[in-house]
C-alpha cells in the first residue's frame, strides 16, 4: 500500500492557495509539501495541521492506493 495526496491538491486548488501558502498557514515546513509532493510519508501532526489549517478531515487530503504488484483480491501478481 502507498499514500497518494493528490486530493490536498485539488483541494489547494479549489481553494486557490498554492503549496507555500499551505505552509504559512498550517505552520509546516517546505520539506514537508515537498515529501507529500512525492507521495511520501508525514507524521500524523502535519496531516492534522494541514486539516485544521483547511478546515477539512484527513480522507479529503490523503488517500491509501494499493500497489500495482497486488491484484484486486490481495493475491500477489507475477
Amino acid at each position: 500500500m502507498s499514500v497518494s495526496y493528490k486530493k490536498l491538491w485539488k483541494l489547494l486548488i479549489d481553494k486557490d492557495m498554492k503549496k507555500k501558502d499551505l505552509c504559512e498557514r498550517a505552520g509546516i515546513s517546505p520539506a514537508s509539501v515537498t515529501k507529500m509532493g512525492r507521495n511520501g510519508h508525514v507524521t500524523t501532526e502535519i496531516l492534522v495541521k494541514i486539516c485544521t489549517a483547511l478546515d477539512c478531515r484527513i480522507e479529503d487530503i490523503v488517500e491509501i492506493v494499493p500497489d500495482e504488484k497486488y491484484s484486486a483480491n490481495g493475491e500477489t501478481r507475477c
